[in-house]
């Protein structure tokens, strides 16, 4: 991927929401543009730039001098007894949306101020789908905006249409008895793109009888707010979610929409170390667990992480802790300290005895480098996004226990279009046993692998270059729609 022939660099300004979910595939998309010749600002939240420099170094965010990082503040409280945990998301939404635009807009400003000749005039925003407000601000500076939607196909296709969903009287729900009475099993077929799907499969923020519920409106606005973009990101390929990516056209003052993933097989084409280097893992990653797989043999070992942001109680977590030991099954499994929500995660003691020469535990690891060795068997997941991803770019099947947002939708696309997952439906020792051993040892479990390694040599195709279909996306991208303003001055 060669960089731009150009004297003056083009500057984009890349605002992602303030969780690790979102953060990761920004910045992975940063680095493209850097290598591309883009000068980049990343701005993180005064919040997460802490947590950074605690888990990576006073070092860490120093950037390149074209890679710089600012901050600004989420207008939350920090809670000094929560101090390295993803904040409360609702209270997170609420306050992005209200209080972060006048901060970002001074900023906007001091950098095209900057009497610096390293630091160009901003050229282009690269916005979160859920920070819409920064279209807002570069409506106001004259620049293009982009709006990377961190979810996936399927989960970004729902947000779209949830304005739908509350004109037909789907949601808000009549009763809060509906999530278990049946009524989330009734099946929609008018989602552009998606074979008949439950109520269940969508993104989880429509379980709520409150018509004024923050989660329910905020992506109802931030939907909304995408329209007025130059163009919506998705980090996907063609030949994953081809059905849907073509039937974003058809929804009514939609910009156009790029596939552009699998991000990391595309910085695979990067080979500048100091780019590279560039990280945004708020826990300190654990490098023994590379060394612990390197020891095991190939499909041997399940790994299990639900993510930045899935909690349980403590019940489910022990239900996990004993039918993963029954499964007689090799497990890496990374367990957060804030996993358990409201108390610090207690595994028995007897588990650590049944496994102590079958399993670790570890409190963060690198998970793209986890899921692309060759021990791994199956995933344990919580089906976000990012993981699930990545487990495709491993060609690694899923057990899928999805916990919200459109890790529901993840899930369903998983087991039931790409046939590369199976779901728990319930949280209990003898349920994770059987689909831990179905997935490694079963019929269903040989068919997924081959199913996911198929799904890999796609991904791999879709980065490659010069003919991949996500390698062109990017190219059009910058140079049909982020440089649209640049290549006139």
């Amino acid at each position: 991927m060669g960089s731009l022939n150009t004297t003056k660099k083009p500057h984009a300004v890349f605002i992602p929401f303030p969780a690790q979910g979102h953060i990761n595939p920004m910045l992975k998309l940063a680095k493209l543009l850097n290598h591309k010749g883009f000068h980049i600002t990343f701005v993180n939240t005064e919040y997460n730039h802490n947590r950074l420099l605690k888990s990576r170094g006073s070092d860490s965010l120093r950037g390149l001098p074209s890679f710089r990082y600012e901050t600004i503040p989420d207008g939350l409280p920090v809670d000094p007894n929560h101090v390295d945990a993803t904040q409360d998301i609702p209270s997170l939404c609420d306050s992005t949306s209200k209080n972060m635009l006048p901060h970002f807009k001074k900023l906007l400003w001091k950098l095209n101020s900057e009497d610096n000749d390293d630091v160009p005039p901003v050229s282009c925003i690269v916005d979160d789908g859920t920070m819409s407000f920064g279209v807002e601000a570069g409506e106001e500076l004259g620049v293009p905006v982009v709006v990377f939607w961190t979810a996936s196909a399927c989960g970004t296709m729902c947000y779209m249409n949830y304005r739908q969903l509350v004109d037909k009287c789907f949601t808000p729900l009549k009763d809060m008895n509906d999530i278990t009475n049946g009524y989330l099993e009734t099946t929609i077929n008018w989602v552009p793109g998606m074979k008949e799907i439950r109520l269940k499969d969508i993104p989880s923020f429509i379980r709520t009888t409150d018509p004024n519920d923050i989660m329910l409106n905020f992506f109802l606005r931030e939907s909304k707010g995408a329209q007025k973009a130059h163009a919506i990101l998705i980090n996907t390929f063609d030949a994953l979610d081809h059905d849907i990516l073509e039937a974003f056209s058809s929804i009514n003052n939609l910009p156009p929409v790029y596939s552009i993933g699998p991000l990391n097989l595309l910085l695979n084409h990067i080979t500048d170390n100091d780019l590279n280097a560039i990280s945004s893992n708020l826990w300190k990653e654990d490098p023994e667990c590379i060394d612990w797989l390197d020891k095991q043999e190939p499909n041997s070992v399940v790994y299990i992480n639900f993510g930045s942001i899935t909690t349980m109680t403590n019940e489910n977590l022990v239900e996990f802790a004993w039918g993963i030991a029954n499964s007689n099954k090799k497990f890496l499994w990374v367990i957060r300290p804030d996993l358990v929500a409201g108390e610090n995660a207690v595994l028995p003691s007897e588990f650590f005895e049944e496994t102590k020469i079958r399993g670790m535990l570890s409190n963060w690891c690198p998970q793209e480098q986890v899921l692309g060795h060759p021990s791994i068997g199956v995933f344990l997941t919580h089906s976000g996004w990012n993981s699930t991803l990545e487990s495709v770019c491993g060609g690694v099947p899923m057990i899928c226990w999805p916990f919200f947002a459109e890790q529901q939708t993840n899930c369903r696309f998983c087991c039931k279009e790409w046939g590369i997952g199976l779901e728990i439906e319930d949280v209990r020792r003898d349920k994770i046993e059987s689909l831990v051993r179905e997935s490694m040892d079963g019929e269903k479990g040989h068919d997924m692998k081959q199913k996911a390694l198929q799904l890999k040599k796609l991904a791999k195709e879709a980065a490659s270059a010069p003919h991949g279909s996500s390698f062109q996306n990017l190219d059009k991208l910058i140079h049909q729609v982020l440089l649209s303003k640049f290549a006139k001055n």
